[in-house]
């Protein structure tokens, strides 16, 4: 059964980190209803799952039409008091019956869209990644945007983020292997300055593992994506030593005790994860951009000392 998503990650518009409980009671009223949330290895919650129906045109790369109907997964989550997910999921698969039934069908199968008339999963799979826009087709990112929107757009935050920095959206699509005890393997690309997209093949049929998964991967390459950005703003724009390292704290005070790839990940999972560390090199590239804003800070304080000696 091929499985689509798509989340879209961002700052949380707050001036300050959120405690956790603070994160949870943002989220609970959100849907109104009690959120699930871990202390350890870093403060999540995540809202209870919010179903959306729909009944439209899948997303094909050949242009053949396609009609789904059925319903999409999604929910909003807070990691660390600073990052916001949006994330939306659905598994597409063949109808039984070749034809429109009455709602009460699709809703006692959430998370499932069905198809009407033939369909060919790969098809789908590439329409879905591609990057062209198609109108009038399943937009799974756009109930990802209104998720995220709703907890941005709270009055309980105060809206005066620490630093300036753009959402991006990873969309996701799951292929099952042909040999269920296949390892899973997926194959990353970074489309454009927002738009990422993974493909996986995957033997097992544990769609939990894999949203988290994918959750997981849209956090970390936002880390990085947005480390990266703020270091090369600061450190190629005029000034002192001092005011770089100055525009340099906001990486420091809100992003740099986020990472932590795939601690909560299913180890189903993980060979996806590890294929990623090999090739393109996640933590390799965020471990380099750390090391150089810890070089900035020792020389700057070497600076200082010298200056203060003489």
């Amino acid at each position: 059964m091929l499985t689509l998503g798509e989340v879209h990650t961002g700052l949380l518009q707050n001036s300050t980190s959120l405690s956790l409980e603070h994160a949870a009671q943002l989220l609970d009223r959100l849907v109104g209803e009690r959120v699930r949330r871990s202390e350890r290895p870093i403060s999540y919650a995540v809202s209870t799952d919010q179903l959306t129906g729909i009944d439209c045109q899948l997303p094909t790369r050949s242009g053949s039409r396609t009609r789904g109907v059925g319903t999409v997964v999604s929910h909003a989550a807070v990691t660390g008091g600073h990052v916001v997910q949006g994330s939306t999921y659905t598994r597409v698969g063949r109808a039984a019956a070749n034809r429109r039934l009455v709602w009460s069908h699709y809703l006692s199968r959430p998370g499932h869209v069905e198809t009407i008339g033939k369909v060919d999963a790969q098809d789908v799979c590439r329409g879905f990644l591609g990057t062209v826009y198609q109108p009038q087709v399943l937009d799974i990112g756009a109930v990802s945007a209104r998720t995220m929107d709703a907890v941005q757009l709270s009055s309980h935050l105060d809206r005066r983020p620490p630093f300036r920095t753009r959402r991006t959206r990873l969309r996701w699509a799951v292929v099952p292997a042909e040999d269920p005890g296949a390892e899973p393997r997926g194959t990353f690309r970074v489309e454009s300055a927002t738009l990422r997209t993974l493909e996986l093949t995957v033997g097992h049929d544990d769609v939990h593992a894999i949203v988290a998964l994918c959750e997981d991967l849209a956090l970390h390459d936002w880390l990085l994506t947005t480390l990266l950005s703020l270091i090369e703003a600061s450190l190629t724009s005029p000034g002192t030593r001092a005011q770089k390292i100055d525009r340099l704290r906001p990486a420091i005070d809100c992003l740099l005790h986020l990472w932590m790839p795939a601690a909560r990940l299913d180890e189903a999972v993980l060979p996806v994860w590890q294929a990623l560390e090999r090739r393109p090199g996640f933590t390799r590239q965020w471990q380099s951009s750390v090391d150089r804003i810890r070089d900035q800070v020792t020389l700057s304080t070497i600076a200082l000392l010298e200056a203060s000696a003489s």
